[in-house]
């Protein structure tokens, strides 16, 4: 008796296939490039199987979006954990900064259109999830002080306008991603006024390590601080 694994298979592999084809396009020559002629003929199969498959073009555009999103879940899985919790975030952070740079228009395509990215799905929820685990350590080290769901947010809007920032630079500025990522050195005869966390319960009224000078945020003590100490360190 002949069982459904073969259609199936046969109709998963020219997905794959066509999802394929237009990251390559994508990655080649821009959004642009993505028509369902040009999907057709590098995937060697007529456009019928393309709306049928994904619908229209968009549908096949949330494929390729989503495709994105799987493989940056591999690599962060493949990143494993840093056993400091700060380190573990910076860590998070480069390499969603570096697969941005590495495929700019795939990178695009996932977080700068809202109307071509993605629903909903098993990669996008894992992927946040990852984020969500890594602030979740922090808190749990007592190193955050802000809510998690804020912290999470300023992360997510941190990496991505980063990212889309350079983008649209046209260029690789690793001055621009040194001081996101590594915050800027402060100056010995810099008397800037210090930042007081607000008092109130559960903060105890202390001293916050780090500063406001010319829109950048700098930590005390000379040392150059990363971005992460400082989500890890200021009050809400």
């Amino acid at each position: 008796m002949r069982t459904k694994e073969g259609p199936v298979a046969a109709v998963e592999g020219l997905r794959e296939r066509i999802v394929a084809a237009a990251t390559e396009l994508l990655e080649e020559s821009g959004r642009e490039a993505v028509t369902t002629r040009a999907v057709a003929a590098r995937a060697g199969v007529q456009a019928p199987a393309i709306y049928r498959l994904f619908g229209d073009k968009e549908g096949l555009l949330h494929a390729v979006a989503d495709e994105g999103l799987g493989a940056y879940l591999s690599e962060k899985e493949a990143q494993g954990h840093v056993e400091d919790p700060v380190d573990d975030l910076r860590a998070g952070w480069d390499l969603h900064v570096d697969f941005g740079l590495a495929h700019p228009a795939l990178y695009s395509l996932m977080y700068a259109d809202p109307g071509t990215a993605p629903p909903a799905s098993p990669a996008l929820t894992a992927a946040e999830e990852h984020l969500t685990r890594r602030i979740r350590r922090l808190a749990a080290a007592g190193r955050l002080r802000v809510g998690e769901r804020l912290a999470t947010d300023l992360v997510h809007a941190s990496g991505r306008g980063t990212v889309l920032t350079v983008l649209a630079e046209g260029r690789r500025d690793d001055e621009l991603l040194t001081r996101f990522a590594r915050g800027t050195r402060r100056r010995g005869h810099d008397r800037s006024p210090r930042l007081r966390e607000p008092s109130g319960p559960g903060r105890g009224g202390a001293r916050a390590p780090c500063r406001a000078r010319q829109g950048h945020w700098v930590v005390d003590g000379g040392a150059s601080a990363s971005w992460g100490e400082w989500l890890a360190r200021i009050s809400d």
